[in-house]
């Protein structure tokens, strides 16, 4: 067999040749179809192989690829910025482009900094976030995550910014039960800020919906506004994260406005481009805006690709294809019906503790034991041999381990393109049924799990 010379995510690992990709499916070149349930990485919002964005792609091309943002702008980025402030909400009315989900949380710590600076206020310099999240790979960003399995490598690297517990109802971190909790893990948020020091803080990070690090976990209702509430009482900037829930994979543009509550900045990636250029952004507000105009009048962010004009363009025509299309309204309704057939499921299979999420941002998490909610240990691998199963069966999911202690947790988002129908999503959980069924079998053979039929 022919060495390969690309680092694959596992070395060692063999993974399929894709080939080619139409929909809500994949081929590899073997022929085998899969139906890509996680968008990818919760990336492939309006489906593989759309025409559309292909004549996008070479109709720009014809004209121009890359400009250097320093020496020019272009109709593409300004068009494409437009669009993206008249999505989102009140005065967030600029835009920074940047290549990565990754990029985009960084740059959005360097302007909630930088706005602080600006005034002369230069011990306002920690972005505190939770545990249980996960805001990007790069150093700063992975500072503000809460992923302990992808912080352990690089903690030496990396500043202590994760303080706050999660929002996370199911395995509650402060052992309390919603509503009787009064929502307490808001309240923690003001005693760390208290704790810190509210003038060593800029700025607060959250994912709206948690994602990779704990699989699709949504607050009460009431927790956002108190998260606000608390940040504009000590002058702290909030930040959302809606690297993966942004563009309309939650049933709404943005998920923020599910709780009617307005960030100073957001920070986008993933479905704005729904895989078919890389690109992300930040928006910030005119608030934070007007300040760094009255002074340096520099943004101290910027990368080589920024505000690339082809990229600009791609992800103009997905925006607009989105639109056209009605996405987001389809992923309000088929979600809808994405969770009540997974409850379905639930009903099936014990080992499924909880099914949770919003629109099309859909999770569901597996335990031992439903009653005590106890978790699997990780050395078990079940999120890993749930994975491959499903995917031997021609279906994709998405992983997000550790969402309990930071070391102990398996959950799997289910996200399938925007596009998908009620038809394919019968499709999607034949196929998982059959999987959970595969695992519990092989959990049991193994000696990892007991049912009351095998006790």
């Amino acid at each position: 067999m022919r060495k390969s010379h690309l680092i694959k995510p596992v070395l060692g690992n063999n993974y399929p040749v894709i080939s080619h990709g139409k929909g809500i499916y994949l081929y590899d070149k073997d022929g085998k179809q899969y139906i890509d349930g996680s968008s990818g990485a919760i990336t492939a919002n309006i489906g593989h192989g759309v025409r559309e964005i292909a004549e996008a792609m070479w109709n720009q091309a014809q004209h121009v690829s890359f400009i250097y943002r320093s020496q020019f702008t272009s109709d593409a980025a300004e068009q494409l910025a437009e669009k993206i402030a008249e999505y989102a909400p009140v005065d967030l009315n600029s835009v920074f482009f940047v290549n990565s989900g990754s990029e985009a949380t960084e740059t959005a710590l360097k302007v909630a900094i930088q706005y602080f600076q600006e005034q002369g206020n230069m011990t306002k310099t920690k972005v505190i976030s939770r545990w249980t999240s996960y805001h990007g790979i790069t150093l700063g960003a992975l500072s503000m995550s809460g992923h302990q399995l992808r912080r352990q490598r690089f903690t030496p690297l990396l500043e202590d910014f994760p303080a706050a517990p999660a929002p996370y109802c199911y395995q509650c971190p402060l052992k309390e039960t919603y509503p009787g909790c009064g929502v307490k893990c808001a309240d923690e948020l003001e005693t760390i800020i208290q704790s810190i020091g509210p003038d060593q803080i800029a700025a607060f990070i959250a994912e709206p919906v948690i994602g990779a690090s704990g699989g699709a976990i949504a607050p009460p209702d009431e927790y956002f506004a108190r998260i606000r509430a608390v940040c504009d009482k000590y002058d702290i900037l909030f930040i959302a994260d809606e690297v993966m829930t942004g563009m309309g994979r939650t049933g709404k543009m943005f998920a923020m406005e599910h709780w009617n509550v307005i960030p100073d900045i957001i920070a986008l990636g993933k479905g704005m481009s729904a895989g078919y250029t890389p690109m992300a952004a930040t928006i910030v507000s005119d608030r934070i805006m007007n300040v760094i105009e009255a002074g340096s009048k520099v943004v101290m962010s910027g990368h080589t690709f920024s505000a690339n004009p082809q990229s600009a363009a791609v992800c103009l025509a997905v925006l607009d294809y989105m639109e056209k299309n009605k996405l987001q309204d389809n992923a309000e309704v088929t979600g809808q019906y994405l969770i009540t057939q997974l409850q379905r499921l639930q009903w099936k299979y014990p080992l499924i503790g909880d099914i949770r999420g919003k629109g099309l941002l859909c999770g569901i998490e597996l335990v031992r034991d439903p009653i005590s909610r106890e978790p699997f240990d990780l050395s078990t691998k079940v999120t890993d041999r749930l994975l491959s199963i499903c995917f031997e069966k021609g279906l994709l999911v998405y992983p997000a381990v550790g969402g309990v202690t930071g070391f102990s947790g398996d959950s799997i988002i289910i996200s399938p393109p925007l596009t998908v129908t009620k038809e394919q999503i019968a499709d999607v959980i034949d196929i998982l049924d059959q999987s959970l069924s595969d695992l519990t079998t092989q959990l049991i053979t193994d000696g990892l799990y007991v049912t009351e039929a095998t006790s």
